[in-house]
């Protein structure tokens, strides 16, 4: 198992409601891959800047080629990671 915490931070106010609106769009898409076993965004009600992606996955190697997908390539990379700083933790359960 691969559990994954993704902060992110919209960079612009603006932009806040179009990156909701694509990490909406985002779950079903990612929940219907090979090997997503969850996939969570939550939005902070401290900083509406702020997204957490909490997702979990069978393995490493399926993560891994969620990013050569439709979620990444059709809507992360174009519509989420030019207006946001992220930072990417491959996390364990203690």
């Amino acid at each position: 198992m691969l559990d994954l915490i993704v902060i992110i931070t919209v960079k612009q106010s603006e932009d806040v409601p179009a990156v909701a609106d694509a990490l909406a769009r985002m779950r079903p898409m990612c929940l219907a891959e090979p090997g997503c076993v969850s996939w969570e965004a939550l939005h902070s009600e401290a900083d509406p800047r702020r997204f957490t992606l909490v997702e979990r996955w069978e393995s490493r190697e399926l993560w891994d080629a969620h990013g050569d997908l439709d979620a990444i390539q059709g809507v992360y990379l174009p519509e989420i990671l030019p207006v946001v700083d992220r930072e990417v933790h491959v996390s364990r359960r203690l």
